[in-house]
């Protein structure tokens, strides 16, 4: 049994650790925004890079930026468990990735572990070297969850009570390594490309189960209305966003915070061919 892959918080506002008290699942806590990103920027960096010779996707963008602001906005990589307030001390994105076939079930999901540190370079070598592995379909190159769904559809009447026995591991932070590092639902982001199937963004929920308590989900193009300082309205073609977050994690206005940062990484993604900081300070954090 493992906890390393958290750090309790004890010393922080009474707010928000009485929160879980009143709020003890995930599903009680969800809040759910809508974040439009400008796509401009984005493509003219990409084309840019492209014209170099190297490949950079739009999911290494978001993905970047949000590795980034762990670590200038750490509290964004916390999670709440059995009504306790804890740290991630590593951060791994869960990625829903399709595999080929055209029956609309085949994907599956696995978790791609990054550093605060990492560039758009780093991450965009480790997205291809994931979604290499994840959609060759051969036997050997199963990822791990699709190894631990295949044990446990195999117990066949005895499923309930292994279902049982996980959530209950898992409220306690007593889960096996090898399986939290399975899980796509222990991480710090869930993140979905539905645009990549032609669907319009969507509010993924977060789940009560794991610690994932942040999900992103992109979706279609669309033209956002903005007023010029000339008062004039444009239309602006942008990358919507979904959002769902565990209110107990921060407060709005420090989410407030830490979103429009990201929205300024990805206006100017040039900033993500440096390396991240790992740590912040932060007020009212302690172990």
């Amino acid at each position: 049994m493992s906890k390393s892959d958290r750090k309790r918080i004890k010393k922080e506002v009474p707010m928000y650790l009485l929160a879980p008290q009143f709020m003890p699942q995930r599903n009680d806590a969800m809040n759910m925004t809508t974040i439009d990103i400008p796509i401009e920027p984005l493509r003219k960096y990409m084309n840019d890079k492209r014209k170099e010779g190297v490949r950079i996707s739009h999911m290494a963008l978001i993905m970047t930026a949000y590795a980034h602001l762990t670590g200038e906005y750490p509290s964004i990589n916390r999670f709440v468990q059995n009504k306790r307030i804890y740290q991630h001390t590593d951060f791994a994105i869960s990625l829903v990735v399709l595999r080929p076939g055209d029956t609309g079930n085949d994907d599956t999901m696995a978790k791609l572990y990054l550093e605060p540190e990492d560039t758009i370079f780093d991450v965009q070598r480790k997205i291809d070297e994931y979604i290499e592995v994840n959609t060759s379909g051969a036997e050997e190159d199963s990822n791990a969850l699709d190894k631990w769904m295949g044990i446990l559809c195999s117990l066949g009447g005895l499923l309930d009570a292994a279902g049982w026995l996980l959530r209950f591991l898992d409220r306690h932070g007593w889960l096996p390594r090898a399986l939290i590092d399975a899980s796509p639902f222990h991480a710090s982001l869930l993140i979905t490309n539905l645009a990549s199937i032609r669907t319009n963004h969507i509010y993924h929920h977060v789940y009560n189960f794991g610690t994932t308590s942040v999900s992103m989900a992109m979706g279609n193009l669309r033209e956002v209305p903005k007023r010029g300082r000339d008062g004039k309205v444009e239309l602006v073609r942008c990358m919507p966003i979904g959002v769902v977050m565990d209110e107990r994690i921060a407060s709005g206005h420090y989410l407030a915070l830490a979103f429009a940062r990201f929205k300024d990484m990805l206006a100017h993604p040039e900033q993500l061919e440096q390396p991240g900081t790992r740590v912040a300070a932060l007020k009212g954090q302690g172990s």
